[in-house]
């Protein structure tokens, strides 16, 4: 594809493998890489794994990071009065997890984007295949035009 850079290539690769179960041959077709670069990407991102890892929903992080604050806040407020502020240690893991949570929660990642547009493109297609196969066009035009942006 022109105009992306080999970095952008690679994450729209790794979104069509990951998220939309495109093949490597597949994904290195549409992205324009060849398979042997598709397959050294592949294993060096271990994205196998990442396929898996996708089980755990954006929700399930998101609880799981506020679990584990009130879990080190309430550790906090256990100790004696006087004594119930955070380590550095604890104030350093309590900024990660803020910082963890917000990005979860405020960011559009290239793989939601596709994602949504997966979804969209197989309800367009149980009525009208032919513009389906017309607005997935424009829709990978989308995708790198995001890329580029």
């Amino acid at each position: 594809m022109a105009g992306l850079t080999n970095k952008q290539k690679k994450q729209w690769a790794e979104t069509l493998i990951c998220r939309e179960g495109l093949s490597q041959k597949e994904a290195a077709a549409k992205v324009g890489v060849s398979v042997v670069t598709m397959n050294k990407w592949f294993k060096e991102g271990n994205w196998e794994k990442q396929k898996r890892n996708l089980l755990i929903t954006r929700e399930a992080q998101l609880n799981r990071f506020y679990m584990q604050m009130e879990e080190l806040n309430a550790a906090i407020m256990a100790r004696p009065e006087g004594e119930r502020f955070s380590t550095s240690k604890e104030a350093d893991t309590l900024v990660k997890l803020s910082t963890a949570i917000k990005t979860l929660e405020t960011e559009t990642s290239i793989a939601e984007i596709a994602e949504v547009g997966k979804c969209f493109l197989n309800y367009l297609r149980s009525f009208n295949p032919d513009h389906a196969m017309d607005v997935a066009e424009l829709y990978d035009e989308f995708v790198k035009h995001t890329l580029n942006s």
